[in-house]
């Protein structure tokens, strides 16, 4: 952000890749553009703290600033396998019970990646409109899933379904249930996401099936 600043007179539109992770635990839920942001575990802290310093340099400099908040992205090219996605992906294609590291109970909005690019790209257009600029944009697609209703689902989509997933039940410092309304986006982007959860799902796990099989 300070390095847009000393380049005002070049920077045209600044879009933040946030996350729904920082508004923190809330009871009420689906977390809309008024929910406060309130994160409590580090990694939400940064995520609530990079956003109140974004807008931060647009209150002050006027810097055409929008976040977007995003649901957990997954999609083809994520190769950190202890991911849920593509974890679960990757084992079943070895096979292999899938790993859930947390209970299985935590409840996300899981929100396919090109989706998310569109919506970037959405957004940035609009800027340095006044009525875009200094605001902040939840994207997903509004279908919060349980871990282990979205390892039953991959194996199901894979025909893995004789596969039992194993619990660890290791996670801590996580909220049990964080998903969004993305309406702004629509009535004012008039955005809305282009796949469905199941239809991400399948172009993922075919990214994977190719990479991983070359098959």
């Amino acid at each position: 952000m300070e390095a847009c600043r000393a380049c005002s007179k070049l920077i045209k539109r600044v879009v933040v890749a946030s996350s729904d992770k920082g508004y923190g635990a809330h009871d009420q839920l689906p977390y809309t553009g008024k929910t406060s942001l309130q994160g409590r575990f580090p990694y939400d802290v940064s995520k609530s703290c990079a956003d109140l310093i974004s807008f931060s340099y647009f209150y002050t400099y006027r810097i055409p600033v929008a976040v977007t908040r995003c649901g957990n992205l997954f999609g083809g090219g994520d190769l950190n396998f202890n991911r849920l996605i593509p974890g679960t992906i990757r084992s079943a294609l070895q096979d292999e019970a899938p790993i859930i590291r947390s209970d299985g109970k935590f409840i996300r909005d899981y929100f396919y990646v090109q989706d998310a690019v569109i919506a970037y790209l959405q957004l940035a257009e609009k800027l340095p409109d006044d009525h875009f600029a200094g605001q902040a944009f939840n994207f997903g697609n509004e279908t919060p899933v349980a871990v282990l209703d979205l390892v039953h689902k991959i194996l199901k989509l894979m025909d893995k379904t004789s596969l039992v997933p194993k619990i660890m039940n290791e996670a801590s410092h996580e909220i049990l249930a964080q998903y969004l309304d993305c309406s702004k986006a629509r009535r004012m982007l008039h955005w809305q996401p282009k796949y469905s959860l199941e239809g991400g799902l399948r172009e993922t796990i075919a990214w994977y099936r190719e990479y991983l099989t070359g098959k």
